[in-house]
């Protein structure tokens, strides 16, 4: 099938002159894409304890040859902020850890989002020491505080997630379901929203949730009519019980651009092993100790990447795809990665590559005309412009831009 990404396409006038303003006429241009603007990536967990030394030489070893093969693929990493873990002890969190891992990954082109500012699951247990009142002072105070310490390195965050079961959430006590049932989900969406929009104003903030049903869009009508300041919309799409097909892909993408907001495909889960029985109704219930991947699934899976990036690419309004687990053997020990478990490459990475670098990618060559000028076109993202021997750097991020960047060389 034929698909339309016109609309990820680039194009900019660029002007090259001497230092005493004379053009440079007649010479060759090569135009070299080095990053997307379009977000793909993983959750990326274990760069923080590799950054902060606190792996094993053998652990180290293992990373950093899984690292070289994520960092050829993807620009976009989703940073853990689960509160159990991010402050396991009050007033301890692990900012100092993790900004330095994202400071680290900044350098290397790489897009950060973080996840989640508020959830149920996962978040600090001793919040449960306290009443209602105290919970929501200390989650407002979470939120001012992480988001400002990670300002200009973390500009992208889920600020809540999974929203719409958050006050009926009924597998153990905690914290935030109490205050959710309290507040009502829209008041509260206001009040962590707000927290976050004060701290950084030029974030993109996501609400984040699995429930893709009709719940999650008046969920979010009802924030945006009462002013909750979203700005992006985020979809989880983990698929352990087969793959939903391009039709049910499609209808879920029409039914939420009715919003006209960015959309995060942000846990993307394809496995390539055998599907989890339709029966498990909660994910997590399904527990077994081997789930393997075999040629056949890993063939399959290849397959629906592929199919599925494919649409997200040449939807407007997707801004990112997020396969949820690099490697195989993360959430639920599922073979849903694109590495195997020795760190060998599926077929499904390579098919995302042919994707991202190849089809996707611009990588070609102009001249400048006799006023030193030449029109650059390709896929939006950063590129390094090569003339007369200097590399000068050029983002192209709108369908035409009408103003001429000059470059002095």
């Amino acid at each position: 099938m034929t698909r339309d990404y016109s609309h990820r396409l680039g194009k900019k006038k660029v002007k090259f002159v001497r230092k005493d303003g004379t053009p440079v006429t007649g010479k060759d241009i090569e135009v070299k894409m080095y990053c997307h603007e379009f977000l793909f990536g993983t959750g990326l967990f274990d760069v923080i304890p590799y950054v902060c030394g606190e792996m094993k030489p053998e652990e180290e070893e293992a990373f950093e040859k899984i690292f070289r093969k994520w960092i050829a693929l993807f620009n976009n990493a989703t940073f853990p902020f689960y509160w159990q873990r991010f402050e396991p002890e009050r007033g301890k969190p692990r900012i100092e850890q993790t900004l330095k891992a994202a400071d680290w990954l900044k350098q290397q082109n790489v897009v950060i989002k973080g996840h989640p500012l508020c959830w149920h699951t996962l978040t600090a247990p001793w919040l449960n020491e306290m009443l209602n009142e105290e919970i929501v002072k200390e989650q407002v105070k979470r939120i001012h505080r992480d988001v400002k310490a990670f300002k200009g390195v973390i500009d992208i965050w889920d600020v809540v997630n999974e929203a719409v079961i958050m006050p009926v959430f009924d597998k153990y006590d905690n914290g935030i379901t109490r205050i959710c049932k309290e507040m009502g989900r829209v008041k509260l969406l206001k009040t962590m929203f707000e927290a976050a929009r004060e701290e950084n104003d030029s974030a993109e903030l996501l609400i984040n949730d699995f429930n893709l049903s009709s719940s999650y869009e008046i969920l979010i009508d009802g924030c945006l009519n009462a002013g909750v300041p979203i700005d992006e919309i985020g979809l989880q799409t983990h698929q352990h019980q087969g793959y939903m097909g391009e039709e049910r892909l499609l209808e879920i993408l029409e039914r939420y651009e009715q919003f006209q907001k960015p959309l995060h495909f942000t846990e993307i889960t394809l496995t390539s092993g055998h599907i989890m029985p339709p029966h498990i109704v909660d994910l997590n219930d399904y527990k077994i100790d081997d789930w393997p991947t075999t040629p056949e699934f890993e063939d399959r899976q290849a397959r629906e990447f592929t199919e599925m990036y494919e649409i997200l690419f040449s939807h407007p309004l997707v801004r990112t795809a997020v396969s949820w687990n690099f490697v195989d053997g993360g959430w639920l020990n599922a073979p849903g990665g694109l590495l195997r478990k020795d760190g060998s490459v599926k077929p499904a990475y390579e098919a995302l590559y042919e994707l991202i670098h190849k089809k996707w990618w611009t990588d070609t060559k102009t001249a400048t005309d006799e006023n030193g000028e030449a029109v650059i076109e390709g896929y939006r993202g950063d590129y390094n412009l090569i003339c007369c021997g200097n590399k000068v750097n050029l983002a192209l991020r709108n369908r035409e831009e009408k103003e001429t960047e000059i470059f002095v060389i």
